[in-house]
């Protein structure tokens, strides 16, 4: 055998050895982020916002990859599923990744076993929005409207259990009001029954209808935070309405499958800190309605467990359920 011919065999053999992360640059192919909701949503957002940031300081394509239905458990089973090689990612919704662990008994797929935290870009206050056949002008007359109409009312969600789920029981235990759940599979269908008067209110995250807010099409009743947002200037907060028991939040983060390799998790979670803290990132989350929002992997870790345990309470508070 000549030198040559046993060289190439051993650097063959040595780069087989070899992990496929340390055997090339990563990204050296496209990227897939797993969204578990349809178009048209805040998740869908966050994920093609830090796409289009991540392509560009990783020099490669971050795909969106839109899997929704049965509540995020499809998009979120599909992920924790794939190959722990960095080239599929989760961008998560909060809803899901901390309140359907306790919705469902198997959902497919577990929060802290099935994924590696990589980065928290997006927070996101709930907008309380109806559709402009309802003769109210805000959530106090809304709640007016729902009480002298008993059983007549509904609201739309992005799939049971989700937060807009818990957020519209939420509504209902502190307005007093009775409302038919109605839900859908993301926020980009449940929107659009709104628009068409199928559906009453829906309570969303702005960036899904901040658009709509601003061109008329919806009637904004109130936005379920302590504060009002830039986006939404002329939107009253529930507390301003004598509502204060109604506030919800909802946060986005890029997750991994379980067992993806550290300095991968450490390529991601560095692009994404640089994206977030960019003022293109964080005008066009705010013009949306959320806000920039980073927290690295050890901190989302913490921020996770954290979440899954306060969810949990309110959940089993409510008596709520998804099965």
């Amino acid at each position: 055998m000549t030198i040559s011919r046993r060289l190439f065999l051993m650097t063959a053999s040595l780069a087989a050895l070899l992990p496929p992360a340390a055997a090339q640059e990563y990204p050296a192919r496209p990227v897939t982020i797993v969204v578990p909701s349809a178009p048209g949503g805040t998740t869908d957002f966050s994920a093609r916002l830090i796409s289009d940031h991540f392509s560009k300081l990783l020099n490669q394509s971050f795909i969106v990859d839109n899997a929704g239905g049965a509540s995020g458990n499809i998009g979120n089973a599909k992920a924790a599923k794939a190959a722990p090689d960095g080239y599929t990612l989760l961008m998560a919704y909060s809803g899901y990744q901390v309140a359907n662990p306790h919705l469902f008994k198997s959902p497919g797929w577990d929060p802290l076993k099935s994924f590696v935290p990589v980065a928290l870009v997006i927070k996101a206050p709930h907008v309380a929005i109806a559709n402009k056949s309802l003769p109210v002008t805000d959530l106090k007359s809304f709640v007016a409207y729902a009480k002298a109409n008993p059983g007549k009312v509904n609201y739309a969600s992005s799939g049971l259990g989700s937060i807009q789920h818990i957020g519209g029981e939420q509504l209902k235990q502190v307005a007093g009001i009775e409302m038919t759940h109605v839900p859908y599979r993301g926020a980009g269908p449940a929107l659009q029954d709104v628009l068409s008067g199928n559906i009453d209110i829906f309570i969303t995250t702005p960036p899904s209808a901040v658009g709509h807010v601003q061109a008329k099409s919806v009637i904004p009743l109130a936005l379920a935070a302590k504060e009002r947002h830039p986006a939404l200037p002329d939107v009253p907060t529930a507390v301003e309405q004598g509502l204060p028991g109604f506030e919800l939040v909802a946060w986005f983060a890029l997750y991994a499958p379980a067992g993806t390799p550290q300095p991968i998790i450490d390529k991601l979670a560095k692009a994404a800190q640089t994206a977030v803290a960019s003022k293109e990132f964080i005008d066009k989350a705010a013009s949306a309605g959320a806000y920039a929002a980073y927290l690295g992997p050890k901190e989302l870790d913490a921020f996770t467990k954290s979440e899954l345990d306060y969810w949990g309470k309110v959940i089993k508070s409510a008596n709520i359920t998804a099965e």
